[in-house]
């Protein structure tokens, strides 16, 4: 049966053809058919080379329509902030408790937030929660005193990004279930994040190619000058 509706969301696509954003989001929307609803994807494929500490990219956003996926958000933390955590809907608080949770493989949360104090305990975590990009960091705002700001922004549709070995940037940005404006005024938020975290030495083209696909559909690729201007 999934063979058959995989082949039905495949029909008369021509894998060469270049839509519009708004064609593309039509089409993924259109063929996004399975018993579930589909997350909505976009793959950037960035001319850079991550390897090089110079051209890295990673980094947070908002998505203006949220993610459509509610996180499950731990905080490190202890007294006032950990009840401030708590307040702002945290799933999971605590210090030496939750580590010792974490040690024994109770990871049951999507993001991970800290106060600084917290670091030096968190270092011996680092092993576990760094290959699952959990790793708490000052850069994506996920080390910070201001927690509650924190566990809202994680709530409220905050997706990280992060460019992989071949320059290759993929985020969720929305569901299937979605208007198709909420998709792209998520996907064209995510797009212009993108373009300002361009690193300075970038000669040429910094996007190469673009496509949008569903979890279990297709992926259309979309017109760059489209989707940038």
């Amino acid at each position: 049966m999934a063979g058959k509706r995989i082949r039905k969301a495949y029909e008369g696509l021509d894998s060469l053809s270049v839509s519009s954003v708004k064609e593309a989001i039509r089409i993924v929307k259109e063929r996004a058919t399975a018993k579930f609803d589909e997350t909505i994807e976009v793959a950037i494929n960035l001319n850079l080379d991550p390897r090089k500490s110079d051209q890295s990219i990673r980094g947070v956003t908002q998505l203006p329509a949220g993610t459509g996926k509610t996180l499950r958000v731990a905080v490190f933390a202890k007294g006032p902030k950990a009840e401030e955590a708590r307040k702002a809907g945290a799933d999971l608080v605590g210090d030496e408790d939750l580590a010792e949770k974490i040690q024994a493989g109770e990871i049951n949360f999507d993001r991970c937030i800290a106060t600084p104090d917290m670091m030096a305990l968190l270092g011996k975590l680092a092993r576990v929660l760094g290959p699952r990009g959990l790793m708490p960091n000052p850069k994506l705002g996920t080390v910070t005193m201001d927690v509650a700001e924190a566990v809202k922004a994680a709530k409220g549709g905050q997706v990280e990004y992060r460019a992989e070995k071949a320059g290759i940037i993929h985020a969720g940005i929305g569901k299937a279930s979605f208007s198709s404006e909420d998709i792209e005024k998520n996907l064209r938020s995510f797009a212009d994040a993108i373009m300002k975290a361009k690193p300075t030495g970038i000669k040429g083209s910094y996007i190469k190619k673009v496509s949008l696909s569903s979890t279990m559909g297709p992926s259309v690729k979309m017109e760059i000058a489209d989707l940038i201007n």
